[in-house]
């Protein structure tokens, strides 16, 4: 039967051939990725498969949406760089576990629902960036060590190599139009190998980034002093992995949302990623978050379930038992020319298409999130400042809607009608539309189209009232809310808040 149901999530139908062929594919990728970062960090190189195999098996089972891959990702490890040269890989291994407590607690405190403040901009900064570092890492395969020092290839070998990856991503685009039944990167790696293999082509292999020969990961317990100040020093380095794996991690889980077309639950896998980092801290694995190229293999490859993660994430194990002497001959050519295409792939096209549309505020924070992505690498530091500037640009925008509408009515009444959030932005505008020495002995400020916001907004109305106050002039404020009558308390000697009028804003009621 060509249709099942999925032990793990029995609402999802899973094709069988799909995902285990999906799974293998993940598997190539993430293999050489996971090497590369650990031994960029200093890493022995099984800390790194180790990492790959723990975190992408229990973020498949338990993570908060199927289709999404996670590994030892490049983001977190860079973070722990630092710490493991001036302190050592035990202290790594408590950071990563600490880490995942922290994942833990958001999850458990329902915060992941706080990726929705991510600004669209910041999304395709995010991605766009994403996608050159992706690219510009497979640039780095066309480098090789001599006599010490790194160099780029030249000559026959960069002939080979670029006619390689030139096949590779030959077969990864033209294969689909043929058929689907196979996903392409999983041909294109199995035909440059072959080829490899029967022509005896002297190329880049698996093996000369490291062994990947090894046993099951061993239960170690840190070993570094338990005391306060161990505490103080992995501390600010487990926050920082915990803030960019979270941030990562539910920014890919969005992408994947749009590209399914599903809902992911972004508390279930803060959960599944602080568990999967609290065993790689006890387990040798180096940590790390949802890996956004495999991600994105996996989904092209046509996955849509759990099971090929699963799949990935085994493989990788049954690879560092026993499939190595196969696994290290794999040519870099063939990897390297599918992570170009996930690249081209994961670049938003679609930015640069509404680009002259697009508001000039919106371009200039997709640019510097794009910008910081590429030049630090720091994903999480990236998308906070974007979001900061979209806030501020949101705050300014908001601070010119504020508005009065002004009347005198049939009593000598003077009527200022706000319209727009009055708050820190806004005060300065507000105070400015009333005469104070020119308005007759009674005023009213309704407030039935405003919303006062902060202290910024109560500050200024306890101003404006007391100028009136020093004019011998008498204020009403009219519809305000139950949480600004509160702070208006200490005020009530000279302001008189009427709530019995207000329809929305009642003593007991709802706030607008």
């Amino acid at each position: 039967m060509k249709y099942v149901f999925n032990l793990f999530d029995l609402s999802q139908k899973v094709n069988y051939r799909t995902e285990v062929l999906a799974g293998l594919t993940v598997a190539m990728t993430m293999i050489p990725e996971s090497l590369s970062f650990a031994i960029m960090a200093g890493f022995p190189p099984l800390v790194g498969l180790y990492g790959a195999f723990i975190m992408g098996l229990v973020t498949a089972i338990f993570g908060g949406r199927p289709g999404l891959i996670s590994g030892g990702a490049g983001a977190t490890v860079i973070v722990l760089i630092a710490l493991m040269h001036s302190h050592g890989l035990e202290y790594v291994f408590g950071a990563v576990a600490l880490a995942g407590v922290i994942q833990i607690l958001v999850g458990l405190l329902k915060l992941g629902k706080f990726i929705r403040l991510v600004p669209q901009p910041v999304m395709f900064g995010f991605v766009n960036g994403l996608a050159i570092v992706i690219f510009m890492a497979q640039i780095e395969q066309f480098k090789a060590v001599v006599n010490g020092q790194t160099a780029w290839i030249t000559g026959t070998p960069f002939l080979i190599m670029a006619g390689l990856v030139m096949l590779t991503i030959a077969i990864v685009v033209l294969l689909p139009k043929i058929t689907k039944v196979i996903p392409s990167s999983l041909v294109a790696i199995i035909v440059v190998f072959a080829l490899v293999m029967l022509f005896n082509i002297d190329t880049k292999q698996v093996k000369d980034i490291a062994s990947v020969s090894g046993s099951l990961p061993p239960f170690h317990i840190p070993n570094f002093p338990f005391t306060f100040e161990t505490l103080q020093i992995i501390a600010p380095y487990a926050l920082i992995m915990a803030a960019v794996g979270l941030t990562e991690g539910l920014l890919t889980l969005n992408l994947v949302d749009e590209i399914t077309g599903t809902k992911g639950n972004s508390n279930r896998e803060c959960l599944a990623q602080g568990s999967a980092n609290i065993l790689n801290g006890f387990f040798f694995g180096m940590g790390g978050c949802p890996m956004i190229a495999q991600t994105l293999v996996n989904l092209s490859a046509g996955s849509r379930a759990r099971l090929s993660g699963i799949v990935a994430a085994l493989t990788i194990l049954l690879i560092i038992l026993v499939g190595a002497p196969v696994i290290e001959k794999l040519p870099m050519a063939a990897l390297t020319g599918v992570m170009i295409m996930v690249a081209i792939g994961t670049f938003e096209w679609a930015s640069l298409r509404i680009f002259n549309r697009m508001p000039k505020s919106d371009i200039f924070v997709m640019l510097v999130v794009m910008l910081i992505t590429v030049l630090l690498h720091n994903l999480a530091l990236a998308v906070l400042i974007g979001v900061i500037i979209s806030a501020l640009v949101f705050a300014w925008d908001n601070a010119k809607r504020i508005r009065a509408k002004k009347y005198v009515d049939e009593k000598g009444v003077k009527h200022y009608e706000i319209y727009g959030p009055l708050f820190f932005g806004s005060v300065t505008s507000f105070s400015e539309k009333f005469d104070v020495a020119n308005d007759p002995n009674e005023v009213v400020i309704d407030f039935a189209e405003s919303r006062v916001v902060d202290m910024s907004a109560i500050e200024s109305l306890n101003g404006i009232t007391s100028r009136y106050h020093k004019a011998g002039k008498k204020v009403q404020l009219k519809h305000l809310s139950k949480d600004c009558i509160a702070l208006l308390q200490n005020a009530e000697a000279i302001i008189d808040v009427n709530i019995m009028e207000d329809p929305i804003y009642m003593v007991t009621g709802n706030e607008k």
